[in-house]
């Protein structure tokens, strides 16, 4: 499974039911993957039972019975335990007790998921498997955000670069400290707590810019470390020339680390984002990097951001 493959013993998966009234075969189905799991093959049954809906859907209560001791011989069950338990209901506490947990926790039906104690927005965001990885790595992010706003690290009198170590070579860039000194301060202090190292550039348009500093790699736009800066969108400053530096929000007012490179000219950015600096050195790093969407082709990767004073 993916979530396994990708975290490995980090992850544990727990099953619940959440048998609804309006499906009249909900619990003697949830009661017979209980029956196979007390013979060590729950998920066979579940999977079996989902996979063939249009075989026993529509039977009546004898007929699925024994449709269902057909699956339980098919998976090499002890048939007569497994009829025997449906008969008895043996599970069927179990069950309706986990139905009754999940309409406390105000789950709105099925499928639902919780992770981490927290409801999964499937609705919102979808259920790709990149999509579910990204939101059990928001969470690790939510763990480890600042409380407020950094301190003040940079002077703005001062002049600072920045060397943005990529899996493809260095991006040197002048940073703008007296045009934008909140966002660039925030910058420099991500960047010195080592927050930008590993993440990828999870979208890159050859055509136009890449795009880094969110840490799910699906480009949601939150505040992932935890607070937000105000725009400082200069008049001095112009996306007329590529390699551009500039934060990225999904509002106005809302910077935070998301930040992006452009590779050409795009005039018609200017006043709509915060540019922080410009490329010195390296843009053929950044019109060299791979080309990606979120959840798409394997990305470029931050190794570290290093911040001189000049």
């Amino acid at each position: 499974m993916y979530l396994e493959d990708t975290y490995g013993d980090q992850i544990q998966t727990v099953y619940r039911h959440f048998p609804l009234s309006f499906h009249d075969k909900a619990l003697i189905t949830a009661e017979a993957a209980e029956a196979a799991g007390a013979q060590g093959k729950f998920f066979e049954m579940h999977d079996l039972l989902y996979d063939r809906q249009n075989e026993w859907g529509q039977l009546a209560d004898s007929a699925l019975t024994d449709k269902l001791v057909e699956y339980a011989e098919e998976l090499d069950l002890d048939t007569e335990r497994f009829a025997q338990e449906l008969e008895d209901h043996v599970h069927l506490e179990k069950i309706q007790a986990q139905g009754e947990d999940a309409v406390r926790a105000g789950l709105g039906g099925t499928p639902s998921y919780i992770i981490n104690g927290v409801v999964y927005p499937t609705q919102e965001i979808g259920l790709s498997e990149p999509q579910v990885a990204g939101f059990i790595d928001l969470l690790g992010v939510i763990e480890e955000q600042y409380q407020e706003a950094p301190p003040s690290v940079i002077d703005p009198a001062k002049n600072y670069v920045a060397t943005i170590s990529t899996t493809k070579g260095d991006i040197v860039v002048e940073l703008f400290a007296e045009q934008a000194p909140l966002n660039v301060n925030s910058f420099v202090f991500l960047s010195q707590e080592g927050w930008y190292d590993g993440l990828d550039f999870f979208y890159v348009d050859p055509t136009t810019a890449a795009y880094s500093g969110d840490p799910t790699g699906m480009g949601w736009g939150l505040a992932f470390p935890g607070y937000i800066c105000a725009d400082e969108v200069s008049p001095e400053l112009s996306f007329d020339e590529p390699g551009m530096l500039a934060l990225f929000a999904p509002a106005a007012g809302r910077n935070s680390s998301l930040f992006f490179i452009t590779t050409s000219a795009q005039p018609e950015w200017d006043g709509g984002y915060t540019i922080i600096g410009q490329v010195k050195e390296g843009l053929d790093v950044v019109k060299s990097l791979t080309a990606t969407q979120p959840g798409g082709t394997a990305p470029d990767t931050i190794e570290q951001i290093v911040i001189a004073e000049q």
